[in-house]
C-alpha cells in the first residue's frame, strides 16, 4: 500500500512539475501584460543598437553542433542572437565547434532561420531598414505556424539558448492558444491527461491566474 501511495505521489509530483514548468515559461509574459508602458517585444527588439549587430561581408563563421551531431555553419552576428552562444564564444573562442546538447538538428535549423531573418531585418539599405515592422510581424506569424510538438521544442530551445525575442514570440503563441480557455479545454487542446487532484488543479490555477483571465 505504501509503495502504491509513493508511486502515485511521485507521478503527481512529476505531472505538477511538468505543467508548472510550461506555465513558468509562459508566465514571464505576464509582466509584459501588466506593464504595457514598457513597450511591446517588437518595440524593444527593434530598438537595440543596430550598428553593433549589422551583417558585414567579412563576418566570422561559426560552427554549431546539435544534439544529434548535425553541424551548422553560421555568421557570428547570427549566432550572437543567442546570449548562451555568445557567452560560450567569449569563454572558448570561435575556433572550436560549439556543442548544443539540448537542441536537435531539426529545431536548430529553425532557430538559425529565425536569427538570420532578424539580423538581416535590422540591416540598412540607403539608411532605411531592410524590413519594416509589419513585414517582421507577418514573418514571425508564419514562423510559429507549426505543430504543437515543434512549437514546444522551439520554446525550450529559445529558453536554453537565451534568445529573448524568439522566446517571447513562441510563448505568446501558446498563451494565445490557452487564454480564456477552461482547464478542460486546455487539456483537450494539448492532449493533457488530467491526473491532478482538485487541490493540485486549484494550486496551478492560483499560481498562473494570468492565463485564465
Amino acid at each position: 500500500r505504501s509503495s502504491r501511495q509513493s508511486t502515485t505521489s511521485s507521478r503527481r509530483s512529476h505531472s505538477v512539475s511538468q505543467h508548472s514548468n510550461l506555465f513558468a515559461l509562459l508566465g514571464h509574459l505576464s509582466t509584459q501584460h501588466a506593464n504595457p508602458a514598457e513597450g511591446s517585444c517588437l518595440d524593444r527588439h527593434w530598438s537595440r543598437d543596430r550598428s553593433s549587430r549589422q551583417s558585414t561581408t567579412m563576418s566570422t563563421k561559426l560552427k554549431l553542433m546539435s544534439s544529434d551531431r548535425q553541424t551548422f555553419e553560421v555568421d557570428e552576428d547570427v549566432a550572437y542572437e543567442s546570449q548562451t552562444i555568445k557567452n560560450m564564444i567569449e569563454d572558448t573562442g570561435t575556433e572550436e565547434t560549439i556543442p548544443l546538447p539540448n537542441v536537435s538538428g531539426r529545431i536548430l535549423a529553425k532557430v538559425i532561420e529565425y536569427c538570420k531573418f532578424h539580423v538581416e531585418a535590422r540591416g540598412h539599405v540607403d539608411d532605411k531598414p531592410c524590413k519594416n515592422e509589419d513585414e517582421i510581424k507577418a514573418w514571425d506569424s508564419d514562423f510559429v505556424k507549426v505543430d504543437q510538438a515543434t512549437l514546444f521544442d522551439l520554446i525550450l530551445a529559445a529558453n536554453y539558448l537565451n534568445i529573448k525575442g524568439m522566446l517571447d514570440l513562441t510563448c505568446q503563441t501558446v498563451a494565445q492558444m490557452i487564454k480564456g480557455k477552461t482547464p478542460e479545454e486546455i487539456r483537450k487542446t494539448f492532449n493533457i491527461k488530467n491526473d491532478f487532484t482538485p487541490e493540485e488543479e486549484e494550486e496551478v490555477r492560483r499560481e498562473n491566474s494570468w492565463a485564465f483571465d
